[in-house]
């Protein structure tokens, strides 16, 4: 790449591709073979992906689990070489991708720092000049002078880091690293990544915050399985991720051929939206809010009538329980389920669920403003959450609730129909009802867990009928938190007062 190019990475036509065998014998075999037969598979780590970063851009790279996201970055670092393809780099590259992976055990860890300072090309002259301000930043006092063997994984991470983040790097190349540390050792990263980036800095991000994604990317690329689905500015590729989690991929072939229409054909996208050629949406800045988990309504008596079981019935019938708490499923039945709308949903796989049969919820739904069936929402924006309860035997005066936890089982909002005063009438076998909770997001940015039931009382006694404990996540994306689980809302206002003579 010539020197006087806009562009700090250059990514074209890259493909990884690993050889899976199924007996650690068939690569000897596949060795010694005189007509060459494979005994291999090929996997696709990465197919084909194309996409370029500017000097001086910060661009983020989202995608699930297995995307190739850690891949592609290894391979721009040149940890890894690509099966296929090519990248130009042009600036002194800085990764924060396995931190420490460079660090001798047995050495100081002021002699790491030299050492490691050498190995990006600088002198030791160099890195004296910039070792008060790796060593204030790790801040780990007199440890620096003793083996790194010694260390707390805490001082490993803060020095490794701090190396890192310190030798003005032209490119900055970081994996899912400002998770290290304390809260206040994570502040100071991202202060830090803020200042070098308002220097000029090139920054390549792998991350799963989104919130970060949306606050410091200038353009995003979206992958899948391998794969490039597209890249744009970051709400939108968060919103096209969002369906991607949901796997709505229906709906995501819709969004694409909509950015298709709109940029003239060049986005396209393959298989399950995964196996596109990216059109390059230019850079901008989107500003939004994130969606949140919730769980949990019942009472320590209920607690304990807990029963573990593997999942909310579709109550179609396609579904048998053999006795040990799996679920067998029935191909031909399968065909005949109607659409639900918790199959768009993330769903957790080891909930529990109990109650006295005399109803059920047999789906329900999470929509943002839009909407949207996800699990992730805006902050600051209205979600809804749906239930939709069948009863089985007659019930006088039933109760639909919802609750929503934190990771560690904290309640920290929740209301049911009777706080609300959206009372039901008495229902029979064989009623059906859909209950709509419509609410603004106010809840950090972080994970939550949602928990409902259809309770009631009868002759003063609290009576469950069904309820499903911790039944779905809920992220919310934030671009501001404030102190606490939720925001106040505050409408600030200052000014400066005269001083009176």
């Amino acid at each position: 790449m010539p020197s006087n190019s806009e562009y700090a990475i250059d990514v074209q036509n890259v493909s990884k591709i690993y050889r899976l065998y199924d007996k650690p014998i068939d690569r000897l075999k596949e060795s010694l073979s005189p007509t060459h037969k494979n005994y291999h598979k090929d996997f696709f780590a990465l197919n084909d992906i194309s996409f370029q970063v500017k000097k001086g851009e910060t661009v983020g790279i989202i995608g699930t689990n297995g995307s190739g996201k850690s891949t592609i970055l290894k391979i721009i670092t040149g940890v890894l070489t690509p099966t296929s393809g090519q990248v130009q780099v042009e600036g002194v590259i800085s990764a924060l991708l396995e931190l420490g992976a460079g660090f001798n055990m047995d050495y100081t860890g002021i002699e790491n720092i030299y050492m490691n300072g050498t190995m990006m090309g600088f002198s030791r002259k160099e890195m004296e000049a910039k070792l008060e301000d790796i060593l204030e930043f790790a801040d780990i006092g007199d440890f620096v002078y003793q083996p790194v063997k010694t260390y707390s994984s805490g001082m490993f991470v803060r020095l490794a880091f701090a190396l890192a983040i310190n030798v003005e790097p032209e490119i900055l190349i970081v994996d899912e690293a400002l998770s290290v540390g304390d809260v206040f050792f994570q502040s100071k990263c991202y202060r830090r990544m803020e200042e070098i980036r308002r220097n000029g800095t090139t920054i390549l991000m792998v991350t799963h915050d989104m919130g970060s994604v949306i606050k410091y990317c200038d353009r995003v690329v979206l992958l899948n399985k391998g794969h490039f689905v597209a890249e744009g500015a970051p709400g939108k590729m968060v919103d096209l991720y969002k369906k991607i989690l949901a796997n709505q991929m229906d709906s995501l072939q819709e969004a694409l051929d909509e950015m298709n229409d709109f940029s003239g054909g060049m986005l396209e996208a393959g298989e399950n939206g995964g196996n596109g050629t990216g059109s390059r949406s230019g850079s901008g800045r989107k500003k939004t809010a994130g969606a949140e988990k919730g769980s949990g309504d019942n009472t320590r008596a209920d607690r304990e009538r807990n029963t573990k079981t593997d999942g909310i019935s579709s109550g179609t019938g396609e579904e048998s329980r053999d006795g040990s708490g799996s679920v067998s499923r029935n191909p031909a039945a399968l065909q005949k389920r109607p659409h639900l709308m918790k199959d768009k949903l993330t769903i957790n796989p080891s909930r529990t669920e109990y109650g006295d049969g005399r109803a059920e919820i047999y789906d329900l739904g999470l929509f943002d403003e839009h909407g949207n069936l996800t699990n992730l929402l805006l902050k600051g924006e209205y979600f809804t959450i749906k239930e939709k309860i069948r009863f089985h035997a007659p019930v006088q005066a039933p109760i639909f609730t919802y609750t929503i936890k934190d990771r560690k089982g904290t309640d920290l909002t929740g209301t049911n129909t009777m706080f609300e005063g959206a009372d039901i009438r008495p229902v029979k076998a064989g009623d059906e009802y859909e209950v709509s909770f419509r609410q603004k997001m106010t809840l950090q940015g972080g994970e939550y867990l949602l928990s409902m039931s259809c309770t009631g009382f009868e002759l003063g006694e609290h009576t469950v009928y069904h309820r499903l404990y911790d039944i779905a996540s809920i992220t919310v994306i934030s671009n501001k938190n404030t102190v606490g689980v939720y925001d106040m809302e505050s409408e600030v206002e200052a000014q400066r007062l005269e001083k009176c003579e």
